[in-house]
């Protein structure tokens, strides 16, 4: 059954992709995709320029914010966690605003967020914790603040941004029309960093999710284990936010839906979580591109959209579990 849903969520993955290079402001006929040599070069810089690598972004993204969620997700062991909620993607934008105020080169983009986005991470994990377990309730209440802190300064840089302030709103909604393939290069290192940090502590992960307790007795160190996941997600969501922008509740919406369908073992379930958030961004992003075609609705918007009436049913479903 896990086999026969994984080659479905593949086989969709590429059939979404066909369609994302087929769709939107200018149509691409299939035969034209297929026949490469007969195309024109509008139709190649359309195809191969813009469209191709913000479908790959789309797939890189989602990988990413989905993979670090799941991790977020156990560490805090609260269903409700999410890099976004929490406050650590706020701090990410603002790094990379700050690096964009001081006309910082492209890769210094991730370098800042991740600088302030593992002050924020190192903060609100020293605030909730309490001897080994991290109060719930403080967290939100850290990472709300935290966030509405941070929007504050992200707002008044934009500000004194002026005549580009447009286009940093709208990259903060969540915007990949502008990535390049220089981009991808730079998203697939933290891809393929933190997945392979991720599975090697897939059994620690395991354990994390029978609680504090149990994990102790089982010689692990849990504030060094949750520290450096910590650290890991933290590196994840500052590059994400820093080449497309704030991507909500990816990281809350899919790891919740692979696990009601592949079971808690994350041997298992990190592979069907990274590939199931790699095509869920990329629907929503191709969504956003056709829905009002000419004008590209940013992916933050329809992410947002679908996030957070599961968040609330979420919250009311851990609620009632209460």
């Amino acid at each position: 059954m896990k086999k026969l849903l994984f080659l479905i969520l593949l086989i969709l993955s590429f059939l979404v992709g066909i369609f994302a290079l087929s769709f939107g402001s200018v149509s691409v006929p299939l035969k034209d995709l297929l026949n490469y040599s007969s195309m024109d070069d509008y139709m190649k810089t359309i195809i191969f320029d813009l469209r191709l690598p913000r479908i790959l972004a789309a797939f890189l993204v989602g990988m990413l914010l989905a993979s670090s969620g799941n991790v977020v997700q156990i560490i805090f062991q609260n269903p409700l966690a999410d890099p976004y909620i929490i406050g650590i993607a706020a701090s990410a934008t603002f790094g990379a605003v700050i690096a964009y105020l001081l006309n910082l080169p492209d890769f210094f983009f991730g370098i800042s967020a991740f600088i302030c986005c593992m002050l924020s991470t190192i903060l609100i994990f020293r605030i909730s914790k309490r001897g080994n377990k991290i109060e719930i309730n403080t967290l939100l209440i850290v990472g709300i603040t935290l966030s509405a802190f941070l929007a504050g300064f992200t707002s008044f840089a934009i500000y004194m941004i002026g005549e580009d302030s447009f286009r940093i709103t709208v990259w903060l909604m969540g915007y990949l029309g502008n990535v390049s393939w220089k981009q991808i290069l730079f998203l697939i290192f933290p891809l393929i960093l933190s997945t392979t940090y991720f599975y090697t502590k897939r059994n620690e992960l395991d354990v994390l999710m029978l609680g504090d307790e149990q994990a102790h007795a089982m010689g692990i160190n849990i504030s060094k284990l949750k520290f450096n996941l910590l650290i890991v997600s933290s590196f994840v969501v500052a590059y994400s936010v820093a080449f497309t922008g704030m991507i909500g509740f990816v990281g809350l919406i899919v790891p919740h839906i692979m696990r009601a369908l592949v079971g808690p073992l994350n041997s298992k379930l990190i592979p069907f979580i990274l590939l199931f958030g790699g095509l869920f961004l990329l629907i929503c992003d191709t969504f956003g591109r056709i829905i009002l075609s000419p004008v590209e609705l940013p992916i933050g918007i329809i992410t947002s959209i679908l996030g957070a009436p599961f968040f609330l049913y979420l919250a009311l479903k851990n609620r009632r579990r209460q």
